[in-house]
C-alpha cells in the first residue's frame, strides 16, 4: 500500500549556518563593538547572553532574522521569555522543536479524519505515517495538510507505492 510519513524537522546544518553568519554579523556590527554578547549552540536549544536587554534584543533579531533567510520555518523555534539578572545581564533561549509533539499530532489526524479522506493514519515516533490504497487520495491529504496550519512545520518524507 503506498504511504508517506508527516514530520516536523529543523535541519541541524542550516541552524548551524545561519549561527556562523549572526556571529560574523556580531563582529562587525557598530551598536554591538563593545557588549559581551554570546551564541551558545546546545542540543535543540539556542542560548543567547547579551550585557543588557537592549543588546539581548538586537542578539535576537539578529539570530532569528539570520534563520528565516536560511530558510529554517519560525513555527519550530519556541522563544523563551528573557531572564534579566539584577546586575543587568540577560539571557534567553530559543528552544528548537523537532518532531510532532502528541497534541499536534492528534491535532492532525482529527483534522484528516473528519475530511473523510479513504487513508489511515497513525502516530509513529514522533511522526505521522498515512497509507492509502490509491495514490491520488495521499496526494490529496497532501495539499490538505499543506492548506490549513497547525501551527508547526510539517514537511513529507519517504512517500512508498
Amino acid at each position: 500500500m503506498p504511504s508517506f510519513d508527516i514530520v516536523s524537522e529543523v535541519d541541524n546544518q542550516e541552524i548551524d549556518n545561519a549561527i556562523n553568519q549572526a556571529r560574523k554579523e556580531l563582529a562587525t556590527r557598530f551598536d554591538l563593538k563593545d557588549a559581551q554578547t554570546e551564541i551558545i549552540s546546545e542540543k535543540n536549544k539556542l542560548v543567547l547572553t547579551a550585557d543588557d536587554a537592549a543588546h539581548l534584543k538586537a542578539l535576537r533579531e539578529i539570530v532569528i532574522g539570520r534563520l528565516s533567510r536560511r530558510g529554517v520555518d519560525l513555527r519550530n523555534i519556541e522563544q523563551e521569555e528573557p531572564a534579566l539578572s539584577s546586575v543587568g545581564h540577560a539571557r534567553q533561549e530559543l528552544k528548537i522543536k523537532q518532531g510532532l509533539e502528541g497534541n499536534k499530532a492528534k491535532e492532525i489526524i482529527q483534522a484528516i479524519k473528519s475530511q473523510g479522506f479513504k487513508v489511515q493514519s497513525q502516530l509513529q515516533d514522533q511522526q505521522i505515517r498515512v497509507t492509502g490504497k490509491k495514490k491520488d487520495e495521499l496526494q490529496t491529504v497532501i495539499q490538505f495538510v499543506k492548506g490549513r496550519d497547525f501551527g508547526v512545520a510539517t514537511s513529507f518524507k519517504n512517500f512508498r507505492d
